[in-house]
Formats: C-alpha cells, structure tokens, sequence
C-alpha cells in the first residue's frame, strides 16, 4: 500500500487491543475485516483520512492473522438525492492517492437493496416492524423529549398481513413521497432515542445512480449499515464517536435477526482548528462561490489539501501520530503543516523565486555578460544533484529585503550594506531609485569580483544577511498563488462560520522564477529559498504557463497571531 517501514509499526490504542484479543481467542474465524463506507455526497475530508487510515491500516497490520485481514470500500449509496458518480470518482481517487487498495472488495449498500427488504419483510413478518402514516411532525412530536418517553403510533398495532401489504406497496410506488415510512418496532420509552421505533425506509421517488428506477423505497442509514457490515463478514465496525448511542439499534437489527453480528467499536473523530468539518458547510462554502471547488487548496478535503501541495506520505504522519482514542479533541492545524514542513524538507529541491520583485542593476557588471553558478538542489542530501542559474547585469529581489532606513538589527539590503546574493557574489547597495511617490522602484549596487561563490572572502570579513535572486534577463514568469487560512478564528464551527472567513486566504502574485523551475511538471514541489514551500499545481500549471501553489511557509507565521 506505499507503507514505509515507519509507518507500519504503529502503537498499540483500544481498538488493536479489542482486535487482538479477538485472535487470541479465535472469535470470527481469527479473522480482521474491517471497511471503510463513505457517504458518495461529496468529497472526503482530513476527519475522513483519519478513518481510512486506521481501518486500512488495520487490514495492513494485521495481514499474517490466521483468518486473514482486509479492508472494504463500501459507498453508502442510500439517498439518491444527493449522491453523485463525481464523488465516488473522487473518493477512489483520494484513497488510491493516500496509498491504499481495496482490491476487489468494492461494494455498494445498493449492492443490497433487495436483502435489505427481504430482512425487513422478515422483521414486519416477525411482528418487530410496521408501517407508519403519521406525517414526519406527527412522529417527531410523539418521539418525546430525553426526560420524557414517547407516545405509541396509532399504526403501531396494525395486523402484520396490513403490514407486509402496505411495505409492498410503498416498493411498488403506490404512494407519495413521505406519506408513510417503515419503523422498527422496539421502544417508545427507551431512554435511548435511537431505540423509539427508528424508521427504517422511507418512499423516495428518486432515479438512483446505479438501480435507477427499480427502487421507491430508500433504507435510512442505520437500517443498511449493520446489515450490510454483516453480510460482508465485517469483524470489526470501527465508527466516530457520534454513532455510540447508535450502537444498541446496531445489535438489535443483527440480533433479531439471528444474522452475522460485527462488533462495533467507536473512536474520537478529528477536529482541526481554523476549519470546518461539517459536509454541509464545506457544501455550502462550494455552492456559495466562497471557494473555487472542493478541491480549493484551502479546502480541508483530501483533493484540496492535495492540490495545495501536501503530500500523502505528510498526512498519514499526521494522521498516525495523533493516534486513536475515545476522548474528543480538537487539534491545532500549525501540527498539521508542521507534518508536511518535516517532510517537504526532506523531499522538496531548493528553487530561487521572487514573488514581489524589486529590480537590481549591478553597475559594474558589464551589460552583455552573464555566467551561470551551479548551486545544490538540497543543502543536505548531494544526491539531489546540482542545476545551472544564471547571473546578469540586472536581477529581481524581493521588496522587503531592502529597506531604505534600516534599523540596526536589519541583516538583508540597505544604502551602504553589503549582503551575499545567494550562491553568487556579495553585493553592497549604493543607490535607491524612487518613484513620485517615494516608492523605491531601482537599486544600484555592486558585486566584490573577489567573492564569487564564496561564503566568506579571503580578507576575513563577514556579512549576516543572505538573499535570494533572480537574473532579469533569464526570469520566467510565473503565476503564484499564496495561500493562507480560510477562517479568521480557532473555532469557526461555534456560531456563523462565514463571518470568520478570512479575507486574506488567497492573494495572486505575478512573480519571477530561476529557469529550472520552467520544466516543473505538475505537482512537483519545491522549496522557494527563504519563503516557503510551493507545488505546481495539478491542473493550471503549464511549460507555457508556470503555476504555482504555496503549500505551507518556511514557519508558523500565525504563532504570533494566537
């Protein structure tokens, strides 16, 4: 599955101890079968990896039990309404991304809607199912309050033939949409809500992306999860803490219906600062224009967090060293760049990039000369090799690293200062052009023959400020996208999550390049020296057209902020 050898010993948490003690006493043919079954309505999200990666990963670690291990890929297709072939695309293409293979364990919950009815028809037959006309506010004012118990149905003691006949017909398409639904017949006075006579099916008259029309009748979600974990063999039903309360009608349907019982098993989901979670209000910032798509790169779905220029080794990290527990808990999102920092630093060539360029001329460098230094594509690993930049008369460096009245304590370009261009010469500013404004537009400054290539020269002197540049001559363009956090605040899920949006998440630069970043093919990363980390993006970036994404800065700038 792309798995280093790290990433494979994972420590132990509850749910590998509840495993392991399945095999050490033989339950369900000392087998691990877990499943992945994500909701087709749009796209996966960071909360959603940490799923993948512990039930695939479980299905990785325990491959050598005796009975086997595996991991499904189930899509919960039950609601026709909102579910679409361009998410089921997405979500296989963000699983394979992020290293893992299902093989041939790919199923759909429609895969079983006809044992789905035949099991209801058996519950109703039973006496423990029955068809309901009340309207949806009738039910819900009848479903009581948590200190109150809930009122009986009038329909709750219809004659089983009744039942079965009017489950028949609501199949058949008989009666409008939600004019009567399918419940279990369990409670009306459980303290546990999910146990007052839950519905089971509701008349949906809607074309389903892969049944089409057979179907009139739709399984809710927790009537089609267990029956479809236990026709699959699941051994192990691992789910976010939000379905616990959940857990009691999970056993209720396998037990009474004598049928495979898998073990359900909740952990805590993960939560990220400065980001929503809600698939609503990821939907809702899409369809709004508040974002260009879902896989915006300041969207926290994989296909954003992807095209923003993460990798999948980075978020499995992440992922992994949170670890599994019960408690919920928010995490701040810094952790997560700093997991893509840690491994962009090791992976990512170094690049010379100028994203608010101010011009240079170096007054004795003769105009029609220009020499090219071989600087390394990465400090500490040789084995990245070197590449040519060229080096000209006139260059671009950023604004800010020259300041016409600089303090003491500023290191980088001032009148009078010298500082090393970056794998080249030493340089000393000697003139500051301005425009009508005031504004600086011009430098004119020399380089010291003597220092070519050299981090200290021969007299012994030293500078302490080092600077990036790019030849004017050779610069390509390029378009860079910076981005930043899309809300303003650490918790924008507590009240209207679009006033928290931050205007500042997206500013487009026009900058100039080194030429080797002219041959960049889409998603290849870079460090832009002193600036940050950049990917090509995976769809506008062209030879012709260079773009380019910044995917997290050199440090969390936003430190100072919180």
């Amino acid at each position: 599955m792309g798995m280093s050898q790290d990433e494979a010993r994972t420590p132990t948490n509850f749910i590998r101890n509840i495993i392991d003690e399945d095999l050490k006493n033989g339950k369900n043919g000392a087998a691990v079968v877990t499943r992945f079954p994500p909701e087709p309505n749009g796209y996966l999200h960071i909360g959603h990896a940490k799923s993948i990666c512990l039930n695939f990963g479980l299905a990785r670690d325990y491959a050598d039990a005796p009975g086997g291990a595996r991991c499904h890929l189930r899509f919960d297709d039950t609601n026709p309404v909102k579910e679409e072939q361009e998410f089921i695309d997405a979500i296989k293409e963000d699983l394979q991304w992020l290293g893992f293979d299902w093989g041939k364990h790919e199923y759909y919950a429609s895969d079983y809607f006809q044992l789905l009815y035949d099991y209801a028809v058996q519950l109703i037959q039973d006496g423990k199912a029955y068809v309901d006309d009340q309207t949806a506010e009738e039910m819900r004012e009848n479903r009581g309050t948590l200190t109150e118990a809930g009122t009986n149905s009038p329909y709750r003691d219809r004659p089983i033939e009744e039942n079965l006949d009017l489950f028949e017909r609501m199949k058949n398409g008989e009666f409008p949409d939600g004019s009567r639904v399918l419940r279990a017949k369990i409670d009306m006075a459980s303290p546990n809500m999910n146990l007052r006579d839950p519905a089971m099916y509701r008349i949906l008259h809607a074309h389903h992306h892969r049944t089409g029309d057979k179907w009139c009748i739709y399984p809710m979600y927790d009537w089609a999860h267990g029956q479809s974990d236990s026709k699959e063999g699941i051994t192990h039903s691992i789910c976010t803490l939000e379905f616990e309360a959940h857990r009691p009608l999970y056993d209720w349907f396998c037990e009474n219906l004598k049928i495979h019982h898998p073990q359900q098993i909740e952990f805590s989901r993960l939560n990220l600062s400065y980001t929503v979670m809600s698939k609503r209000k990821l939907l809702q910032l899409v369809q709004d224009g508040h974002v260009a798509g879902w896989d915006d790169p300041r969207m926290p779905t994989v296909h954003g967090l992807r095209r923003r220029g993460y990798t999948a080794a980075a978020i499995r990290h992440f992922i992994e060293s949170h670890g599994v527990g019960k408690a919920d808990s928010r995490i701040d999102v810094s952790v997560l760049e700093q997991s893509l920092r840690d491994d962009l630093d090791k992976t990512a060539i170094r690049r010379m990039a100028v994203l608010d360029p101010l011009k240079v001329v170096i007054t004795n460098y003769p105009e029609d000369e220009e020499e090219w230094f071989e600087p390394s594509n990465h400090p500490k690993d040789p084995e990245m090799g070197k590449r040519k930049v060229p080096f000209s008369r006139e260059l671009y460096i950023e604004r800010d690293d020259f300041m016409l009245d600089a303090p003491k304590k500023f290191f980088r370009l001032s009148i009078g200062k010298e500082v090393r261009f970056r794998s080249a010469y030493w340089v000393t500013c000697h003139e500051a052009i301005t425009d009508e404004y005031g504004n600086v537009v011009e430098l004119h400054c020399t380089v010291d023959p003597e220092t070519r290539g050299a981090k200290n020269p021969s007299d012994g002197r030293k500078v302490k400020g080092t600077i990036h540049w790019v030849s004017a001559k050779h610069a390509v363009k390029a378009e860079v996208r910076v981005y930043d956090r899309l809300f303003r605040t650490d918790n924008p899920e507590k009240g209207d999550f679009l006033e928290d949006l931050n205007p500042d998440s997206l500013e487009v630069k026009e900058a100039f390049v080194e030429p080797a970043l002219a041959e960049a093919q889409r998603e290849d990363r870079f460090q832009f020296e002193r600036t940050g980390y950049f990917v090509a993006d995976r769809f506008d970036h062209s030879k012709k057209s260079p773009v380019f994404n910044k995917a997290v800065g050199l440090r969390d700038t936003w430190a100072k902020i919180s």
